[in-house]
């Protein structure tokens, strides 16, 4: 049975992991703007955001996800400009980094979200690699200005975690979310 939702994003990433899923997808960006990162928990800002975007958007059920980079502490969400994605990408270099997405799921009743880890390794990238890779354009609307499931597959030497929540929602979190089948 094919269960039908909406998506609070255009994200073709996102897209695609729901339809592998099997799921009807509607699709509603839903225009909020992602605020910076006050300092705190980087989780209850990455959930905090879904939230607010799953709240953004008319519908039965309402999906909605962010994905962020965190290292050293540090939350890197999408780069502003090519000079901020090299920038991303020369920290991350040689690195250890997390990787979180939060869903929220808006329905008849409330609003329920979570949010998932994982640790991605970069090899040591080179100068040359991080000018091509971002004169590509792939990581311009990218948490952490890269894309796994993209040209920065070559980068990824470890992964700790579901990929999907690398990509950018983590399919098997959503299930729990998302109220029982009728």
């Amino acid at each position: 049975m094919t269960r039908r939702l909406v998506l609070a994003s255009g994200s073709p990433r996102r897209v695609a992991l729901l339809r592998g899923a099997g799921f009807d997808v509607d699709v509603r960006p839903s225009g909020v703007a992602e605020w910076p990162y006050p300092g705190g928990d980087p989780v209850a800002y990455a959930e905090a955001l879904a939230r607010a975007k799953a709240e953004a958007v008319p519908g039965e059920v309402v999906v909605a996800a962010d994905t962020i980079v965190v290292l050293d502490g540090d939350v890197l969400g999408k780069p502003a400009g090519p000079a901020e994605a090299a920038s991303m990408l020369r920290r991350l270099s040689g690195r250890t980094h997390d990787v979180v997405t939060a869903v929220a799921v808006r329905r008849p009743g409330g609003v329920a979200s979570a949010a998932a880890r994982a640790r991605v390794t970069f090899r040591a990238l080179s100068a040359g690699e991080i000018e091509a890779y971002v004169r590509s354009g792939e990581p311009m609307d990218k948490a952490g200005a890269y894309a796994y499931q993209g040209g920065a597959s070559a980068f990824v030497t470890a992964l700790e975690g579901d990929p999907d929540t690398v990509i950018g929602l983590p399919v098997r979190l959503l299930y729990e979310l998302l109220p029982a089948r009728s």
